[in-house]
């Protein structure tokens, strides 16, 4: 039943070639690259917050759990809330120099930022 899925082939031109193969051109498995080959930039943001700050952590390569371990570790470590969504670690509040400097004890390549 799965190979009848129509869904996933809306849009598809027919094709009259007997042994042509559907593929859904799903994407592999983002592999996270290692800590030392990670640049990261730790930034400040207050656009469309209410005038919140918020310290943002971006440039990180790798798979969306590897993402939410490294934003709940961060959180943690901060005592503080935030997200970890599209690439990017959003921490409440303004702690550049302390993410940047768990990133550093951590063996990721951060850099403050503005």
């Amino acid at each position: 039943m799965a190979d009848n899925d129509w869904k996933k082939r809306l849009g598809v031109v027919y094709s009259t070639n007997p042994d042509f193969k559907f593929s859904s051109g799903e994407d592999s498995p983002v592999e996270t690259l290692p800590p030392a080959r990670q640049k990261l930039i730790v930034s400040i943001d207050r656009r469309n917050r209410g005038g919140k700050q918020v310290t943002l952590v971006s440039g990180f390569k790798g798979s969306d759990e590897d993402l939410a371990d490294l934003g709940r570790t961060l959180k943690v470590k901060c005592g503080v809330g935030g997200s970890a969504k599209d690439g990017e670690i959003t921490i409440q509040g303004d702690f550049r120099d302390k993410v940047t400097d768990l990133l550093k004890s951590m063996g990721y390549n951060a850099k403050r930022g503005n």
